[in-house]
């Protein structure tokens, strides 16, 4: 992956603690910005199409309790096996 050189105006404060938290960690106040600009890409995407996620009915609501128990009793057929 490429990088590339680019210019950004920035608060004050927010800067300030950036530098901070560089001096704090031993790290570049570039990796920062870095991991912000990647972060805030990622918040950008969007899906192109609506998932198509199945509905399971079983007929009945279910209890958290159940469910929290049809959990462990995964759990532990899958640590038996």
């Amino acid at each position: 992956m490429g990088l590339k050189k680019t210019t950004v105006m920035v608060d004050e404060r927010d800067l300030e603690l950036i530098k901070q938290a560089a001096a704090r960690e031993g790290r570049p106040e570039s990796e920062f910005f870095r991991e912000a600009f990647h972060l805030a890409a990622i918040r950008s995407r969007r899906w192109r199409n609506d998932w198509d996620i199945p509905v399971v009915d079983l007929g009945r609501s279910l209890t958290a309790e159940e469910i929290d128990r049809d959990v462990q009793d995964a759990i532990t057929d899958a640590k038996n096996r």
